[in-house]
């Protein structure tokens, strides 16, 4: 297992490096017009040119890279260059916001897509075609439709929850389960849509093998085969979709933090692509490597104590 966890590291390690880098190559071809988003429009040339080296844009961009890389690897991402703000502190504090909203959202996908999945596996019939109907539900209405129709709803008509906005949970509590209980819906809905369709097939498939039968004709309660045999099979390709999840509510937060004005991770890259603010996006993207690395190994160790033949991959 040890070997099979520094695989997956060194993996995750030189991903990282190609995303960043990658990403700094496409942010070269725009540091002209970053500089003249700064300056603005009207800026002559020399005052280009002269905020061009200032900045550090005149250098080979494979030198900017390895300058940027040093300071990394030395814990500094840099500062923004419309605010002068340590990009580090500001993108931890931003993605803390959009943790607070993927957290539940995706705790509650978890648990409501394993109930609905295994109780239409199990049960067929018509409660079978609810829950393709709900995963249907889930599948067509788009998350932006969803999330409008919630505010005009639950904020609007009957006031229960507020429509924009966002207050920390230690500051207060109540007040920060109230600001994110609409966003945290709109991404559990479009979670429990994919996550639930793949609990029901894969369990559909378990409950047919050999060994189920097996273990019914030996008199093993099905509660016990259910959860205790065929979930546990089952579970290795849910939790592969589960890691999915988390990497497309992060990509979600984009849209859903706009909308409800949320001061997180996919507000803040916004912002800074739209300013071009290339320290901070190349933190943002620093940081979502390293989340979305986290996610794919923690994923990859629990589906390898599930499933030891997955080592060997």
């Amino acid at each position: 297992m040890a070997l099979y966890i520094l695989r997956r590291l060194l993996a995750g390690l030189v991903l990282a490096l190609l995303i960043t880098l990658i990403t700094f190559l496409l942010l070269s071809l725009s540091f002209e017009d970053v500089v003249r988003t700064i300056l603005g429009q009207s800026a002559n040339e020399e005052s280009v040119a002269a905020m061009t080296a200032q900045l550090g844009y005149d250098r080979p961009v494979l030198v900017q890279y390895a300058d940027w890389l040093g300071s990394l690897l030395q814990g500094d991402l840099g500062r923004s260059v419309y605010t002068s703000q340590e990009v580090g502190p500001a993108v931890l504090q931003r993605l803390g916001v959009t943790l607070s909203l993927i957290v539940p959202a995706l705790l509650l996908t978890a648990v409501l897509s394993v109930l609905l999945g295994v109780w239409a596996a199990t049960r067929g019939g018509v409660v079978d075609r609810i829950a393709q109907l709900i995963s249907l539900i889930g599948y067509v209405v788009p998350g932006l439709l969803l999330a409008i129709v919630l505010v005009v709803v639950l904020a609007v008509q009957l006031d229960l929850l507020p429509a924009t906005g966002y207050t920390p949970p230690f500051e207060n509590p109540a007040a920060w389960l109230r600001s994110i209980t609409i966003p945290v819906i709109v991404l559990t809905i479009a979670g429990v849509a994919d996550m639930a369709a793949q609990v029901r097939g894969r369990m559909i498939d378990e409950l047919r093998r050999d060994y189920v039968r097996t273990l019914r004709t030996r008199g093993v309660s099905s509660r016990s085969v259910i959860f205790r045999h065929a979930f546990r099979n089952a579970a290795s390709p849910a939790l592969t979709t589960f890691s999915l999840q988390f990497i497309q509510m992060l990509g979600g937060a984009l849209i859903i933090e706009n909308v409800f004005a949320l001061p997180g991770y996919g507000n803040y890259a916004l912002q800074a692509s739209l300013q071009g603010d290339i320290p901070v996006i190349l933190g943002l993207a620093v940081f979502g490597v390293l989340l979305v690395t986290a996610v794919n190994l923690t994923t990859d160790i629990v589906n390898g104590w599930l499933n030891p033949k997955a080592r060997v991959h």
